[in-house]
């Protein structure tokens, strides 16, 4: 099943896909894809919903983030050994994690605006877990019960701000639109094996990324176990799990985001993203 969230920001919808690809309106059913909504018991009860019973959305609808009301948006770096070589990064023995600001996250289409003054942001196309049940030291082997699905997730970073400024990388990692998720969340039970799909990133038609989460280092299972053990996860979490390789960082010379370039990112059978990047703004 592909849950969405549709129309103007801050007043999105929830909806489903159906099998031929228009979204359907699901607010007489679920207030939003979000918090207990994204239940086992609840997820049951939307599959079970003939589609065609439902409104059909206009096509060309703007997306919004396939998430609402995210609680904690926590991040997992250097996690793809190739990623970690081409940053000549040691493989970390436990996963590092950090935290994105929640204030960043916006929808799979939307503009990502580089920030005042900034000449290092960088781009990183991630799976991301969304969670469904709470949970405080779950086992690797019932952590996927209590997980809803997962989607794309674009973890834009600014590289100054990141490494250059002392302190944590969350600096460089949540500065407004750094986080755009979706276009979908999709279950797993849709996603299969969620540990062979196919990655890539492309900016300005040039393939940049070009990846597997086969070579994660730290995989979902792990990191959902991992992470309960420190803090108690709750429905509408994310987590974005790294990057393969091929950032602007790693590249010789690195290259970074100017205004006008475009990001056009996917995940196998998670979708696809498109974003124009833009100046900043006060506004």
């Amino acid at each position: 099943m592909k849950l969405v969230r549709f129309g103007k920001a801050g007043s999105e919808k929830p909806g489903l896909v159906d099998a031929d690809g228009h979204i359907r309106d699901l607010s007489s059913v679920v207030p939003d894809i979000g918090g207990t909504a994204l239940s086992r018991q609840k997820l049951r009860e939307l599959a079970s919903i003939d589609p065609a019973s439902l409104p059909k959305v206009d096509a060309g609808v703007r997306l919004g983030p396939c998430v609402g009301n995210v609680g904690n948006f926590i991040a997992v770096g250097l996690n793809f050994a190739d990623h970690a070589a081409e940053t000549g990064a040691e493989i970390p023995k436990e996963p590092i994690l950090f935290n994105k600001a929640r204030s960043c996250i916006v929808g799979p289409n939307d503009d990502v605006m580089i920030p005042r003054g900034s000449e290092k942001t960088d781009w990183e196309v991630e799976l991301a877990i969304v969670i469904g049940e709470s949970a405080s030291y779950v086992s690797e082997a019932d952590a996927m019960s209590v997980v809803a699905g997962f989607c794309v997730c674009n973890d834009v970073s600014e590289r100054a701000y990141q490494i250059e400024r002392g302190g944590q990388w969350m600096k460089g990692k949540g500065c407004p639109t750094f986080g755009p998720l979706g276009p979908w969340l999709v279950t797993p039970d849709e996603v299969g094996d969620v540990q062979n799909l196919g990655m890539w990133l492309d900016v300005n038609g040039k393939r940049m990324q070009n990846g597997s989460t086969k070579t994660m280092i730290f995989d979902v299972k792990h990191l959902v176990s991992y992470i309960s053990q420190f803090m108690r996860l709750e429905p509408g979490d994310v987590i974005t799990t790294g990057t393969p390789p091929g950032v602007g960082l790693g590249m010789k010379p690195p290259v970074f985001l100017k205004a006008g370039d475009v990001m056009s990112l996917g995940i196998e059978k998670l979708g696809e993203q498109r974003q124009q990047v833009v100046a900043y703004s006060a506004s």
